[in-house]
């Protein structure tokens, strides 16, 4: 994609795109619309376009890592590729139009927020593919892919991880929005801290979430970093030092609190969720002590495969321990702060979970 086109579709400047010469840019861009019931598109005209939720592909999280993956798959197959960022919310049904409008055979819709907006264009569209990362139509829809994500059974991992290296007896998370998506990751990061308080006769507190009553802490959206950062100070002087938020680019608001207090002095900790913290938000790595990873790279890459060769499938995709579609970061420079046999009980947690020894259940975890 040549930046003066990234450059054009920035930030939801598709938004309402309706004019003749708008529609012929994005034609230009992806190619014209497969006919009905025609050939396989091969490299050369298969177009893969992406449609974010109003983080946007800089989030250095899921909106980021789903965009490397359809880079990714511009590079090893060949394929042309379209971006437009979503504004706010009702940036999704305008710039969904404008891909379909453009020809795009397959377009990847980023986040749950964006269930209702897919739905309705892929229902006007059915000749178009989709593919919307974190959430399921209920009833499934024929032409929407699921690509979807058991982050509780990584997350369970990193409550352990916390709760096992915390040196105040407390830990923190909080989320974005209060939406399955996010409080998956901390159901599982509660149950995780429990587990270790049972088998090491512990009492490592979790604020922020109460998996039993469902309710906790959220900043309410994905963008104001400084409501992410005061709730992370309200946690630190509550004694938290290790902090794991759920919340897109609101997370770097608390990763700001978190260096002013190791400023300060303090020894503390943030675990990042869906990528790999230390290598997409590396202003943060003194800090990260892990991160809760969703594959969303390699599973949209793959669902782009798969339609180009003519394989779509409506069958949801769903990342486990056991498929490597979820999975706990590397330490990287925080390594010698996991001792050998804590990283020798974390492969035997993971091992569990994946032989089914060890039930990690969230409400919003999708079925496999």
């Amino acid at each position: 994609m040549k930046n003066s086109l990234r450059a054009t579709v920035k930030r939801g400047s598709m938004v309402g795109v309706a004019t003749a010469g708008a529609a012929a840019l994005l034609l230009t861009a992806c190619g014209a619309p497969p006919e009905a019931g025609g050939p396989i598109a091969t490299a050369s005209d298969y177009a893969g376009c992406i449609v974010s939720d109003s983080g946007g592909f800089d989030d250095q999280s899921f909106n980021q890592s789903s965009y490397e993956g359809l880079k990714k798959a511009q590079a090893d197959l060949g394929i042309k590729v379209n971006q437009v960022e979503s504004k706010t919310n009702s940036d999704f049904e305008p710039n969904l139009n404008a891909m379909v409008t453009a020809g795009c055979d397959l377009t990847v819709t980023v986040g749950f927020l964006l269930g209702d907006a897919t739905k309705k264009i892929a229902t006007a569209n059915p000749d178009s593919h989709f593919a919307i990362v974190d959430f399921a139509h209920d009833p499934a829809i024929s032409n929407v892919k699921p690509i979807r994500y058991d982050t509780s059974q990584a997350a369970f991992m990193a409550g352990y991880l916390a709760a096992a290296t915390t040196k105040t007896g407390t830990v923190a998370t909080f989320g974005g929005i209060k939406i399955p998506t996010v409080t998956i990751f901390m159901d599982g990061y509660a149950d995780g801290v429990k587990y270790y308080n049972e088998q090491k006769g512990k009492d490592v507190k979790v604020l922020g979430w109460d998996k039993a009553a469902q309710d906790g802490s959220f900043t309410g959206d994905f963008e104001k970093q400084d409501k992410g950062k005061q709730l992370t100070q309200n946690f630190l002087d509550q004694g938290a030092d290790i902090v794991m938020p759920v919340a897109g680019p609101v997370g770097k608001g608390s990763a700001a609190a978190l260096k002013e207090a190791k400023a300060a002095g303090k020894d503390v900790k943030l675990i990042w969720v869906d990528s790999d913290g230390f290598l997409t938000a590396p202003e943060y790595k003194d800090i990260m002590l892990t991160s809760v990873m969703k594959e969303m790279g390699d599973a949209v890459e793959n669902v782009v495969k798969e339609d180009k060769d003519g394989k779509f499938s409506n069958t949801p995709y769903v990342g486990t321990l056991a498929n490597n579609g979820v999975l706990l970061a590397p330490f990287h420079d925080l390594e010698s702060a996991v001792p050998a046999e804590l990283k020798t009980e974390l492969e035997q947690i993971k091992k569990d979970i994946v032989d089914g020894k060890l039930k990690v259940e969230s409400a919003a975890s999708p079925k496999v």
